[in-house]
């Protein structure tokens, strides 16, 4: 639609997928600054209301969003490829819970790993979308890109919240009997300052090295490296002033899933004539069996766990239990849903 026809309210907000790119900005930057007024004044908010928070975030607002990114990538790639898809997200779902079982310790180090690589991979895919990313022409500055931008969400709370993330680890392995061993037990706050320190040589060396490209193929600073620089540097902002249990539950829903959506409008958009494969109506089947498979992953996580509350209170054993089911289904999402499926991916950039 061209400028001229555009409706008085679409040419002062422009393409909806640039609203949600603003409005996740908006988001965590309020909330940035927010908390940090907070802290500045002396008032911390209770961890029964941050619990609260990230079980609304986790459970309300972002768990439809997994399911959605799913059904789109899905619709359009016909049965025989549908049932291997949902195949290796089942085996990988059995081995991780397994693991779990055998080993929570490994297991939940995965879990956290996970969570980077969809932060950070999925946040790398919507920068190719929508925001730009000429200064990340190479694989090691793409891979340390998403690295970066991942790694806020597990490496910057385990810096600045140091005391609740752990306590949160210790409650989350106890849902299968862990406990936390070698250098993480014995000295927490050394393991934190050297995640920290090679957490920053990381943002600097990624900024950097971004600037300097930008600045060899243009002559000065490009739009998508101040880009980049000011969401990479508000992800820091965010993850450090942000109390972590409401920082993690509250960025899924307004950074990496509104973002999501921005770019599979541009997608749809690209991409309107393209009708191959099942019909939606299949396609809406397949995604209700999703949902029960979810379901019963659920299920299933709470039957073999030997405490699925950890032997805690209610509301920080349903988020210990809730955070280890996402990350449960996490890992296939990431791995099945976008690194073995070569053709498009729930994160799919034309």
């Amino acid at each position: 639609m061209s400028t001229s026809t555009a409706s008085p309210v679409r040419r002062l907000l422009g393409e909806p997928e640039r609203t949600a790119i603003g409005a996740s900005r908006a988001a965590l930057l309020l909330l940035a600054v927010g908390f940090g007024a907070l802290s500045a004044a002396g008032t911390d908010v209770s961890l029964r209301t941050q619990m609260i928070a990230y079980l609304v975030g986790m459970v309300a607002l972002n768990l439809p969003h997994g399911g959605y990114e799913h059904f789109s990538n899905l619709r359009r790639r016909g049965l025989p490829f549908g049932a291997r898809y949902v195949g290796l997200y089942v085996g990988f779902v059995a081995a991780f819970v397994t693991l779990f079982v055998v080993a929570p310790l490994p297991a939940l180090a995965l879990a956290f790993g996970t969570a980077v690589a969809k932060g950070g991979h999925g946040d790398l895919r919507v920068m190719d979308a929508l925001v730009g990313t000429d200064h990340l022409p190479t694989r090691p500055q793409r891979a340390l890109a998403a690295l970066v931008r991942g790694g806020a969400v597990m490496v910057v709370p385990a810096v600045f919240w140091t005391d609740t993330f752990y306590g949160f680890t210790g409650i989350m392995l106890g849902v299968f009997d862990g406990q936390l061993a070698g250098p993480a037990a014995s000295s927490p706050e050394a393991v934190t300052t050297a995640l920290g320190a090679a957490y920053g040589v990381g943002v600097l060396a990624h900024l950097g090295g971004g600037l300097a490209t930008s600045w060899r193929s243009t002559g000065g600073v490009s739009r998508s490296w101040l880009l980049d620089a000011a969401e990479t540097l508000l992800l820091v902002a965010y993850f450090a002033l942000v109390p972590v249990v409401v920082a993690i539950g509250l960025y899924f829903p307004l950074w990496y899933s509104m973002r999501q959506s921005a770019r599979s409008m541009v997608v749809e958009r690209e991409r309107p004539s393209r009708t191959e494969g099942v019909s939606l109506v299949v396609a809406w089947g397949v995604l209700v069996v999703g949902a029960l498979a979810t379901a019963t992953v659920a299920v299933t996580l709470w039957t073999v766990a030997p405490n699925p509350l950890a032997g805690g209170s209610l509301l920080s054993g349903a988020v210990a239990f809730y955070t280890i089911f996402v990350c449960v289904i996490a890992l296939p999402h990431v791995v099945v849903g976008e690194w073995l499926d070569f053709g498009r991916g729930i994160w799919h950039v034309p």
